[in-house]
């Protein structure tokens, strides 16, 4: 099928060179005649010269015209073809590769205008950016079909298990709590799925409102104190209260998720933290803990869909929360990122103030 399309492409090509040819041939034989003929009108008005000698001048003159009329049509056609067509018809065999799904194409333009080698380059940019949207498509879809299958196919097995007679109550009240956890997790799933999918297509902020920030992210970690309890965490959180202007729901969802997730990768007993500045015209808030530090090659691919660089951790979360954290810090206009300070693991939100 592609090949076939290909061939339709080139005979089109074939039938542009051919019209292009006709019509500077045409438009140079008529210009030529045209000033041959004023030529004529001149000599003949003047009477430099017998008419019986004009004629045959004429007649030698026409076709030699006629000749070179010719000549300079299949030069300019070539010239055009290969200057113009050539570079169009590259550019719509690659457009055609890309309507049938090659991503990896791309086009190269050596010599030539530096217009065309602009469009060229878009044109690769752009192959580039879709074959990226297609591999995200196709990992976001092969991430959410295996979160949601595992807790799904776990249920279901247990369900097959409390069905039997001789099942012991201790047994069955042990699937039971497996069942309310694994229906918890498609739960928070999907209500991340919305979140997110509401967060990506949400433009401005309406809700935005002078507060506290200092005072949120205290009832925050309050509102974890069974999480970094169970883990022994020894809390860091000198810091003076600080006011900004932002959706103050939204950024509770940001500060929330950056707790949680400082804390499930924490070391037992170890420290957990929150640090607040003032930089510029932003107000820096630095989250942290003493757990293992994220390779720098994941640094921005874990604020990705679905992303999780320690796989033994999935069954904590579904790697949606920090995908959230930085679509909401973008519609604030600020920054998230991750990185390695002084032996911590620290998550940097900066919001512009």
């Amino acid at each position: 099928m592609k090949r076939r399309n290909t061939d339709i492409s080139h005979k089109k090509s074939k039938r542009q060179l051919r019209s292009v040819f006709l019509i500077l041939t045409a438009a140079i034989m008529a210009i030529v005649v045209a000033i041959t003929i004023l030529l004529e009108w001149a000599v003949m008005s003047t009477g430099w010269i017998d008419a019986t000698f004009q004629q045959a001048a004429w007649a030698i003159v026409a076709v030699a015209v006629g000749f070179v009329s010719i000549l300079a049509g299949i030069g300019l056609s070539l010239l055009a073809s290969r200057i113009i067509m050539r570079p169009m018809n590259d550019l719509l065999d690659g457009m055609h590769r890309l309507s049938m799904g090659e991503f990896d194409t791309r086009i190269t333009y050596n010599k030539g205008p530096s217009d065309i080698q602009k469009i060229y380059d878009g044109f690769n940019a752009l192959a580039q950016e879709l074959k990226s949207v297609e591999i995200f498509r196709s990992d976001f879809i092969n991430n959410f079909s295996h979160e949601f299958k595992t807790p799904v196919n776990s249920i279901n097995g247990l369900i097959g298990l409390l069905k039997e007679k001789d099942l012991p109550r201790e047994k069955q009240l042990e699937y039971l709590a497996v069942i309310e956890e694994e229906t918890r997790r498609l739960s928070l799933i999907t209500t991340n799925i919305l979140d997110l999918s509401k967060l990506d297509n949400q433009g401005i902020l309406t809700n935005m409102t002078e507060y506290n920030v200092s005072e949120q992210i205290r009832m925050c970690v309050l509102f974890l104190e069974k999480q970094w309890t169970q883990k022994n965490l020894n809390l860091s959180m000198d810091f003076d209260d600080y006011t900004i202007s932002a959706d103050e729901d939204m950024m509770k969802q940001v500060w929330f998720n950056l707790l949680d997730n400082a804390i499930k990768f924490s070391n037992e007993g170890g420290e957990l933290g929150v640090a607040i500045q003032k930089a510029d015209d932003a107000l820096l808030v630095k989250i942290y803990n003493d757990g293992p530090e994220i390779p720098e090659a994941d640094r921005e691919r874990i604020f990705g869909k679905f992303y999780q660089t320690d796989k033994t951790h999935s069954q904590y979360g579904n790697g949606i929360g920090l995908s959230i954290v930085k679509r909401i810090v973008e519609l604030h206009e600020g920054t998230v990122s991750a990185g390695r300070e002084n032996d911590k693991t620290v998550f940097t939100v900066a919001i512009p103030m």
